[in-house]
């Protein structure tokens, strides 16, 4: 239940402070009257959130949790504590659901709350729920929601975990160039000393070696810096835009624009299911893409869409989308089934999403591995070759 500050008086004249639980501020006025005390002032106390966005899983539990209860039967307020009281949550996720629940006592609507909350609610999910309480479809959108969220998690779950063993692998070759050029290398200095002029390789790879051995320190400045200063570079807006641009071209642009195509579908599907116009629709749709290069281009989709224009025509030209997505959008639009064939679309570029994420995974593997070898291949001919050198001189010289 909400908690309250109170101020009361007894009847002695006594004036009391402190905190209490009630359903709302009526409650706890019964409550002092019972006990003989006047209530003077009373008001809710605000506990503060460091808030921060849910990540798409935890939105999946949250609204398919919601969506079953409140399809039960169960009150809003009463749904929302017993997700609240779920042992598999965090403390922050706790706190957020009570705080939801106690301005949901207080009379605020749901989505008014999660706006108020931000960022931890989406966008989108702001939108459906608004819509829902609307229609009085809140049960149905819910669980909707929770399915787009999960496949979006599973996606994104592929995703980590196709690129698990060539992390491990890209970890595994820094470990083993540490360990050649700060300890195995220095240990051939001693006999490289005495040969009157080493190769080119050599000299380069003894010049890293020593780098790494006596310079350690100077190496892990510049890794940090390159680090902290690569993430402040990145977040401006106009280096974020190119390197989203980049993202939608070449082998790999192929399987993003998939993703972003996937994504864009799906939202676009809820949010249509829900009787949102269409035009609302692209503009929240344009938010949940995450690519602000595409994002950029939907001021132009907006206006043709304002001005009449179908949404498959409207987006025809966005660089970023597969062919397939408008295409399926018309043949939805000219049979009157827009929300199923976007579902449809949507769910068939994230199998071939998922694919392509294998596919793209069993490539980077052997590159890598190549990619190994020919550096460990490159630190032994550089080792091997002035020992040669010096077994031949001392061959001719015999």
């Amino acid at each position: 239940m909400p908690e309250y500050k109170y101020r009361a008086q007894d009847s002695k004249g006594k004036i009391v402070k402190g905190k209490a639980e009630a359903i709302d501020e009526s409650d706890l006025q019964k409550r002092f009257h019972d006990m003989g005390m006047l209530l003077l002032d009373v008001s809710p106390v605000v506990k503060q959130i460091a808030l921060k966005p849910l990540k798409k899983m935890q939105l999946a539990d949250f609204c398919r949790q919601l969506g079953t209860l409140t399809k039960a039967g169960v009150t809003l307020v009463k749904a929302l504590e017993i997700v609240a009281n779920d042992e598999s949550l965090s403390d922050y996720e706790k706190q957020l659901y009570i705080k939801l629940r106690d301005r949901i006592v207080q009379g605020v609507a749901l989505s008014n709350v999660m706006t108020e909350l931000d960022p931890a609610f989406p966008p989108l999910l702001i939108f459906m729920i608004k819509a829902a309480e609307t229609s009085g479809t809140f049960d149905t959108t819910c669980l909707r929601l929770a399915d787009q969220y999960t496949r979006d998690a599973q996606l994104e779950q592929t995703a980590k975990n196709s690129l698990t063993y060539p992390k491990i692998l890209g970890v595994l070759i820094v470990i083993v160039l540490l360990i050649l050029f700060g300890y195995v290398l220095p240990q051939f200095e001693d006999i490289f000393s005495t040969l009157p002029e080493l190769p080119l390789p050599t000299r380069i790879l003894m010049g890293i070696s020593n780098f790494v051995a006596t310079k350690w320190y100077v190496l892990g400045i510049i890794i940090v810096l390159v680090i902290v200063f690569g993430k402040m570079i990145t977040k401006m807006p106009i280096v974020k835009y190119n390197i989203d641009k980049i993202k939608t071209k070449g082998m790999w642009g192929k399987l993003t624009k998939v993703i972003y195509s996937a994504r864009f579908a799906r939202t676009m599907s809820s949010l249509y299911s829900s009787g949102i116009p269409i035009y609302s629709c692209v503009q929240i749709a344009r938010n949940t893409i995450g690519n602000s290069y595409i994002e950029a281009q939907f001021d132009e989709v907006e206006a043709k869409v304002l001005g009449g224009s179908n949404v498959s025509a409207a987006i025809q030209d966005v660089d970023g989308f597969v062919q397939k997505l408008p295409a399926t959008i018309k043949v939805g639009e000219e049979t009157g089934m827009l929300g199923p064939m976007l579902e449809s679309v949507a769910n068939d570029l994230d199998f071939y999403a998922q694919q392509a994420l294998i596919r793209l995974t069993s490539y980077i593997e052997p590159v890598m591995i190549v990619v190994m070898a020919a550096m460990v291949g490159f630190i032994m001919i550089a080792i091997i070759q002035p020992i040669y050198q010096s077994y031949s001189t001392i061959g001719a010289g015999t």
